[in-house]
């Protein structure tokens, strides 16, 4: 754990633990994260072209990934809702923007529903807070708890 100005910080726990609850400003601090984690390798591999570049840009796909899955997952949690709908919403708009690819132009209606789930997603995960009080995936990580300075404005 690093603290700093009062508030700890588990960093093991936020990207690789699938149990708990964090807020909404540990969910986008992790997001911008793990986007900068995957996008800055990312651009090295398209600038240098380097087949050993390439393939550490895909072992960080898979840490990216797996961390991305447990911190949706710790955000639903936070929302009182199972980890499964992140199925939907990762892996509903990438499906169903295939079939309405091959779909042709019938298929608009595959990218109108596809990007309806991505807004969903977006509003759940991002913008909606999480259940107030203890719910059946642990304590609220806004509620004030003794000997925390700053209760629901702090990170933790």
């Amino acid at each position: 754990m690093v603290e700093q100005g009062g508030i700890e910080m588990d960093w093991r726990a936020l990207f690789f633990s699938f149990s708990g609850r964090i807020n909404r400003a540990k969910y986008w601090l992790a997001a911008v994260i793990l986007t900068a984690v995957f996008v800055v390798p990312g651009m090295i591999a398209f600038a240098t072209m380097s087949t050993l570049v390439w393939i550490l840009v895909a072992v960080i796909f898979v840490a990216v990934a797996i961390s991305g899955i447990a911190v949706g997952s710790k955000r639903l949690h936070d929302r009182d809702k199972s980890a499964w709908w992140l199925a939907l919403f990762y892996l509903g708009p990438a499906f169903l923007g295939a079939i309405g690819d091959a779909a042709g132009g019938a298929g608009v209606i595959f990218h109108v529903i596809s990007f309806g789930i991505s807004i969903w997603a977006f509003i759940e995960l991002g913008i909606l807070r999480g259940t107030a009080g203890p719910n059946r995936f642990g304590p609220d990580p806004l509620a004030t708890t003794a000997g925390q300075p700053g209760g629901a404005h702090s990170l933790s």
